[in-house]
């Protein structure tokens, strides 16, 4: 039996973000939860579901213990960890859940304290150590420079060519009161920054942050009766190849492929129908490859695509229109989840996408290890 708009997103919750000193992660989660309450209509004790991302800085938050300071006696918990793809993995479950009638109202919920807190704190981030270190591969940004670099092998692809999109998202953002970098920036801009880990250079990369994100996920009954219009579940799906990049048959396809082709084939659409994109982008030439694997160009092609406006607000296809993790916020995968919806609402002002119907979301985790897709319509 389909899962097609069989749940509905219903509430957005937000709080500050960027450098946020002072603040314990367990304060963003409870601030972000009951905002998106807040924005739904629906009074904090309704809600009877809870799942998280557990905190890089404070591994000690569950679902459970947020219930817990929120008053609540949940019939449906879970902590569920699949790194950057955690947000649209959640999205799924949680449509699962109010759909098998575990829950009626699953709050799903985010929170990082990794600028403001001491590097001890954000593990996730750090320079990798044991036999990685001993030859020369030091943290995460080194593994998407071997793939960025086997892409570029492989397909022709420059780096002028990525930095097209990190100016893309950069437009976006300064477009958008959240966004922590409002300036735009240039092709040469990206070209002078220094490099990161060759071939990625410093605008190619995300940085990291504090702050949290929440969405409340229903049915699609009970949410004709909120505030918010409904923002329906069309498809989803995962991908997972395998953790170390080394093991891969190769490292330029990703789990789009695969979760793309569930997502797409649960919502009975194509490439074609997608109005907006949320692509998860914590290095710029991520976001080719997953256009790639998830068909809107063919294979190769996707360093070619994202160049003159195409991905840009009055392109073909708009992605990341409130200026990603590369320019909006870094928080993980819970930021194209939120744009996502708020295009379809209608609610993005000056960055609002005309008539947008159909909108995609990806979130994707470790070094292209795992993948989330989610199809979204209003």
């Amino acid at each position: 039996m389909s899962l097609k708009d069989k749940s509905a997103i219903v509430g957005l919750g937000y709080t500050d973000q960027g450098k946020v000193p002072g603040r314990s992660a367990l304060s963003f989660y409870l601030e972000a939860s009951r905002n998106a309450a807040d924005d739904a209509g629906l009074s904090i004790k309704g809600i009877d579901g809870i799942i998280i991302e557990p905190c890089p800085t404070d591994p000690r938050i569950s679902a459970f213990g947020l219930a817990q300071e929120m008053g609540l006696e949940l019939k449906f918990g879970a902590d569920e960890q699949v790194q950057g793809a955690s947000a649209g993995a959640i999205m799924q479950h949680a449509a699962m859940a109010v759909d098998a009638g575990l829950c009626d109202y699953c709050l799903c919920a985010f929170a990082d304290t990794s600028y403001s807190s001491p590097s001890a704190g954000g593990v996730v981030y750090q320079a990798g150590g044991g036999i990685n270190a001993a030859y020369g591969m030091f943290g995460v940004a080194a593994s998407y420079a071997m793939i960025a670099r086997r892409y570029m092998h492989e397909y022709g692809a420059t780096s002028r060519q990525f930095g097209a999109v990190s100016v893309a998202f950069r437009h976006h953002a300064s477009l958008n009161p959240r966004a922590q970098f409002r300036t735009p920036i240039t092709i040469e801009d990206h070209q002078e920054s220094r490099w990161v880990v060759e071939p990625l250079r410093l605008l190619d990369c995300c940085p990291v942050h504090d702050g949290g994100r929440a969405y409340i996920v229903t049915t699609p009954e009970r949410a004709r009766h909120l505030r918010q219009p409904p923002v329906y579940i069309m498809g989803f799906g995962q991908g997972h190849p395998f953790s170390d990049p080394l093991r891969r048959k190769t490292l330029t396809v990703t789990g789009a492929v695969q979760s793309g082709k569930t997502a797409f084939g649960m919502a009975g659409i194509t490439p074609a129908d997608v109005d907006v994109c949320a692509i998860y982008d914590a290095f710029s030439f991520i976001v080719p490859l997953q256009l790639e694997d998830l068909g809107f160009c063919k294979k190769g092609e996707g360093a070619d695509f994202v160049q003159n406006g195409r991905i840009m607000l009055g392109g073909v296809l708009p992605v990341n229109t409130s200026g990603g993790l590369l320019s909006e916020v870094y928080l993980q995968g819970w930021v194209g989840t939120h744009e996502a919806v708020a295009q379809l609402r209608g609610d993005c002002g000056p960055r609002q996408v005309p008539g947008a119907r159909i909108a995609l979301l990806t979130s994707s985790g470790g070094a292209l290890s795992e993948h989330a897709t989610v199809i979204l319509r209003r």
